[in-house]
Order: C-alpha cells, then structure tokens, then sequence
C-alpha cells in the first residue's frame, strides 16, 4: 500500500517533469469557455462581433472538464478561465465548482471584463475561484464607453467592490494602454495603486489583426516606466509563483503594485509557463503561434491517454519564441476573444 504521504511526494515529482524543449516549467493552462462576449472593444473583437458557432462546436462542460483533469494530471498547477467573456456561459458558477475540486489543482482564477461581476462575485468565491483579473482600459466613462463600443464603467467598478467585499483579493487590473486613446490615463491608474490594494498590469498593445499603421498605438514598456518615475518612486517588488510574465513594481507606500507586460518592445517568452486551449478545443502553445492541435478527437469519444499525449505534444513543441515585434508580424489574423485572453 502507498502512504499518503508518498503519494503526495510522487505528485510534487510529476509536477516538476513538465518541461518544453528548452526546459521551462509549463505549470499554467488558460483555458477558455466561449468566444462570446458582452463588449465589443475594438482591439479585440469586430464591431458586429464574431460569428457564433454551433451548440456542438463548442466544448461542453464536461470536455472542458476532461482537459483540466489531464493537464492537471499532467503537471499543470494553475488553471485560469478566460473567453470572450466567461460569466456570460450559463452554468459558469458550477463548472467552476466542479474544476475547484480537481485534485492537484493548486490555483484556480478568472479573467473577466466584470459587467457582470457585482452579481456574481459572491457565487464565485464560494465555489472556489481564488483570483480575478478585470479588463479595464480606462477609468474616464467616455473613454471606456469608445474602446469598449458601448460598456458602462460604473458596472466595472461596482464590481471591483463586490469582488473585494465577497472575500476575493483585490483584483488584478489588466489595462491595454494605447498611445492617443487611453495613455492619458497612464498617472490615473498609478495613483489606483496608491488607494486601493489592485495590482495594476499595463500591457502593450498587440496586433492580432492586420491593419495598417497599428504601430501608431504602441507605448513601450519602458515609456511607461518612465512616465510614471517622473511622479512617483518605483520600488522593484518580486511577484509570486503563479504570476504572469510582468515586471513587478510599487510607489513607495501604495497598497497596490504595478506590472508591465511587454509582449511586443520585451519579449518575455524565455520565462512563459503556459499552454492555451479554446473554447472549441484547439490546444496551443503560444498564443501568436500558428500551430495548433484539435484536441476533438480525443473527446468525442473521450480516450484520457491520448488526450494526455497530446497535451504533452503541445508542451514538446512549444516554440522559443513568439514572431511579433515593433516592426511587424507573421502569425495568422485572430480575434483574442476566439483564442481566449
């Protein structure tokens, strides 16, 4: 017989084993559970959105389900849900549930654009959701009514407050700042550090479509480091184990931290730990990547070795590095909400 606590030792030993082919831990999996969405921010869906799939092409509950039981089985230690917008998915809460139970899984988060979270904030934490990221690209109503074609910020921010209030940490804050649209704003979410305990996460902009002259929206990393500096000290902070790939900073006595994702100016695919998988089953291992694997075949009807195998397949082969640069792209055009934020 097996103790406990030889059992427990064996996992911690299969956790370490997943490694891609130049030796990075892949401990993280975003998977998403539909491409729909109740915003239409221009850098990431049409105007009209996207057109919608048939019941059937999307996964169900329980093939989703499936995926996470084997990537967790796998090494994966931390699972975050993304869309389009997840809280839209009818039965959202008691998926998540089911996934919190998943045993080996040692975190569990979500990414959402939170008009909907002041309903569900309190359902979320009770099942089992650890960690909320909100997507908000400005704090001025006008603002975010433009990039989001029509979203209402005090939605976003009402939910910000229940998130808190239901027991969650406070939320992490992902802001695509764009230069001429929201850079403006760059001071305004510094000082949200400074008052409330967000982390606040600027992301360079990312093409994921062609169009022409997109270059004009691009702020480095680095810019706005710098402009931030000229007000407020920075203090360089550590971020923890199931972090993402930002730089990690704190003004001086803020409640709050600042995090700098530079996927275009500073490539951070040397330190990436993650795979994706869509909400219509299509496993990849870099997000700008054109390579996918359709892991459908292996779900209907279900066969758990192979489906494992190939998630294995999509760890082996991820690339060293994404294509994308300040001076262009060679990946396939996308929208984010089809591939999962």
């Amino acid at each position: 017989m097996i103790r406990p606590k030889l059992l427990i030792s064996w996992r911690k030993i299969l956790f370490m084993q997943l490694t891609d082919s130049i030796g990075r831990n892949i401990n993280y999996l975003r998977l998403s559970v539909t491409d729909r969405c109740n915003m239409r921010c221009f850098y990431c869906m049409p105007k009209e959105g996207i057109v919608k799939k048939g019941h059937e092409a999307v996964l169900s509950y329980e093939e989703l389900q499936l995926i996470a039981e084997a990537a967790v089985g796998l090494g994966i230690e931390k699972i975050r849900i993304t869309g389009g917008e997840p809280l839209v998915r009818s039965g959202i809460v008691g998926f998540l549930e089911r996934l919190a139970g998943i045993r080996g899984l040692r975190h569990l988060a979500l990414t959402t654009n939170g008009l909907l979270l002041d309903e569900m904030a309190a359902d979320l934490y009770r099942v089992g959701v650890q960690r909320l990221n909100v997507s908000l690209d400005s704090l001025n109503p006008q603002t975010f009514s433009d990039v989001t074609r029509g979203g209402e910020l005090k939605r976003v921010l009402a939910g910000l407050d229940a998130a808190e209030k239901a027991g969650f940490p406070p939320p992490k804050i992902n802001v695509v700042i764009m230069r001429g649209v929201n850079d403006a704003e760059i001071l305004d979410f510094a000082e949200m550090t400074r008052r409330r305990g967000n982390s606040v996460r600027f992301i360079e902009y990312m093409p994921v479509v062609k169009e022409d002259g997109w270059q004009r929206y691009c702020i480095s990393g680095d810019e706005i480091l710098q402009r931030i500096a000229e007000r407020y000290t920075l203090e360089q902070i550590d971020k923890g184990k199931y972090a993402g790939p930002s730089r990690d900073f704190r003004i001086s006595g803020a409640l709050g931290s600042i995090g700098i994702i530079t996927a275009v100016s500073g490539h951070f695919c040397s330190e990436c730990n993650r795979i994706r998988v869509t909400s219509t089953g299509q496993a990849k291992g870099c997000l700008f990547s054109d390579e996918r694997t359709d892991l459908l075949p292996f779900l209907r009807p279900p066969d758990h070795e192979k489906l494992s195998q190939a998630l294995r397949g999509i760890v082996s082969s991820k690339p060293e590095r994404h294509g994308i640069s300040c001076d262009g792209y060679a990946h396939q055009n996308f929208t984010m909400a089809q591939v999962g934020g």
